[in-house]
């Protein structure tokens, strides 16, 4: 399910102080930040403004900072989406499901290049092609904020640790769907997981907030230290467990 939601607040141009670069791995081109000796990686899975969106930019940074090697990589080979776009006809064009190939062959080069762990995050669209790698276990940690496309059938099949962050307003993943997400996950004691609900927000917030809007930016802010949080806790400890 997808609707207008998804195309609310679109980014806004960037300000070019992100502190990352544009590298190419698996014939995708990638926002990259970070210590590339780093041993361990986070995707960063864009929503339909693609991996150019500034704040998702920044959040990488946010993730760099805290010891990992950030990957953003375009899965829509420079054709984001842009609001004068007609919604349903784009998704006809960027389905998430052969992302999801292209991801794992970003995931083997990473592991080429000496990556031990991956952890991944998929904002909106992305959460789905997130989703996926979790099923497969392409993935050690999962992220999924203001997921679309999300089924529950998807969280019945997950087999790594998995973060769910939603919005108290979100038409497309409301908060009583992500409740079945979350009572799906505690069926599942093998599998361990972080489900919170974040109120005054909106669908789309933690990339799309409005510096303007006080409210979202704290929440947004507070999101993207839960995330950080979250791969401290799955990510650091898989690691140190090697």
């Amino acid at each position: 399910m997808s609707g207008p939601a998804c195309c609310e607040n679109p980014p806004g141009v960037s300000s070019g102080d992100e502190s990352g670069e544009i590298k190419q791995i698996a014939s995708l081109n990638s926002y990259v930040s970070g210590n590339p000796d780093s041993k361990i990686a986070v995707l960063l899975i864009s929503d339909v403004y693609g991996y150019g969106a500034p704040k998702l930019r920044q959040i990488a940074d946010k993730v760099a900072s805290a010891g990992y090697y950030a990957v953003v990589p375009d899965f829509f080979f420079g054709d984001p989406f842009i609001p004068k776009t007609q919604l349903q006809d784009w998704l006809k064009n960027h389905p998430a499901m052969p992302a999801v190939d292209f991801a794992k062959h970003v995931i083997h080069a990473l592991k080429e290049k000496g990556i031990t762990k991956i952890g991944a995050a998929g904002f909106c669209w992305g959460a789905k092609v997130v989703v996926e790698l979790a099923k497969d276990a392409d993935i050690q940690v999962a992220a999924l904020l203001h997921p679309t496309f999300v089924t529950l059938d998807d969280i019945k099949g997950v087999k790594v640790p998995v973060a769910i962050l939603g919005a108290e307003f979100d038409k497309i993943s409301p908060p009583e769907v992500v409740k079945e997400f979350e009572a799906a996950l505690q069926a599942k004691p093998e599998v361990d997981h972080f489900v919170k609900i974040y109120p005054g927000v909106s669908h789309g917030w933690t990339v799309r907030y409005r510096d303007e809007d006080i409210t979202s930016g704290k929440r947004a802010q507070e999101a993207h230290q839960d995330l950080l949080d979250w791969f401290g806790k799955c990510l650091q400890t898989a690691h140190s467990a090697l």
